[in-house]
């Protein structure tokens, strides 16, 4: 895989997460944990991008 297809490919899961979290959010009696645990992995892949880039 080259290095801009997996730079796609974590911006993609990147902003997949993003929806995810925003959809926790909106959604009652969601579990705090579980949208902590969602913007932990969010954070690990921005910060592996911002890496990359």
């Amino acid at each position: 895989m080259s290095l801009t297809s997996h730079l796609q490919e974590l911006k993609r899961k990147h902003q997949h997460l993003s929806e995810e979290v925003e959809q926790a959010q909106r959604a009652p009696g969601t579990d705090d944990l579980a949208i902590a645990s969602l913007k932990k992995q969010k954070l690990r892949i921005k910060e592996e991008i911002e890496r990359l880039s």
